[in-house]
């Protein structure tokens, strides 16, 4: 393991807990019917339990679940022991039917053309080779299928100075309004000093990712440039106002 990685390891499984309580309030919220409806129409249309799906980078599970609960055939993976014991615990009874696997997103090893669908959120921004990984996710998909990532340009602020005010005035209006601070309630010195080392925090995405995917080899790509408007709860868009959330739709 390089020391990166390590590095990335340890911070996330520090965070496994309180990360999962995020995710057990989706859960439980108005976001769970909003993303099934996204993926939902982005997805092959075909019946759940025909479609074999890959979560990367699974958290505590947040996709896993719902989309398990919805028929489909789920495998799930994260790089985090400590991710995967709090996911399979918000799976509830669904656990058993979801594959569970410790595991790189950018080295996965399953075999090629296993899955019709590959999903991720909030990932790729933390890998040390994100184009290594998108020929991966590109490799273990069947042909026709689809790859759907969901991200932001979370600490492009580090390295923009407009950026840095439109995140600071994020934070004003997160504190006006007497909401809960999604970056300040973590460590938020250590994580500005993960994502300073991260090679996509100072690029401008999803442009970045809509070259890497054609280069990679998928036939037609398509970008929402800010899902965040149909999925996030209030709270969620006054913490990232500056910061939507895209969806990158890429087809094998």
């Amino acid at each position: 393991m390089g020391e990166l990685l390590q590095e990335i390891q340890l911070y996330w499984s520090g965070r496994a807990e309180g990360y999962s309580k995020v995710n057990q309030e989706e859960l439980q919220g108005e976001q769970k019917d909003k993303w099934l409806s996204v993926l939902r129409e982005k997805f092959p249309h075909r019946r759940p339990e025909e479609l074999r799906v890959l979560d990367i980078g699974t958290g505590p599970g947040f996709f896993a679940v719902i989309l398990a609960e919805q028929g489909f055939q789920v495998t799930a993976v994260d790089y985090t022991q400590e991710m995967l014991q709090q996911a399979k615990r918000n799976a509830g009874i669904y656990a058993g039917a979801i594959d569970w696997y410790q595991m790189d997103a950018q080295n996965l090893e399953f075999a090629s053309e296993q899955f019709d669908v590959v999903v991720s959120r909030n990932l790729t921004w933390n890998l040390e080779s994100p184009e290594r990984a998108y020929r991966e996710w590109h490799r273990v998909l069947k042909k026709d299928g689809i790859m759907l990532n969901f991200d932001a340009n979370w600490y492009g602020h580090l390295f923009d100075s407009q950026l840095r005010d439109a995140y600071e005035e994020d934070r004003r209006q997160v504190e006006n309004l007497d909401l809960e601070d999604h970056y300040t309630c973590t460590d938020t010195e250590w994580m500005e000093a993960l994502a300073r080392k991260m090679p996509l925090s100072p690029v401008t995405r999803p442009a970045w990712d809509y070259q890497i995917l054609k280069e990679t080899g998928f036939s037609r790509i398509q970008v929402e440039e800010n899902v965040g408007e149909r999925v996030w709860s209030l709270t969620e868009r006054m913490n990232y106002a500056s910061t939507p959330m895209f969806c990158v739709a890429a087809y094998r």
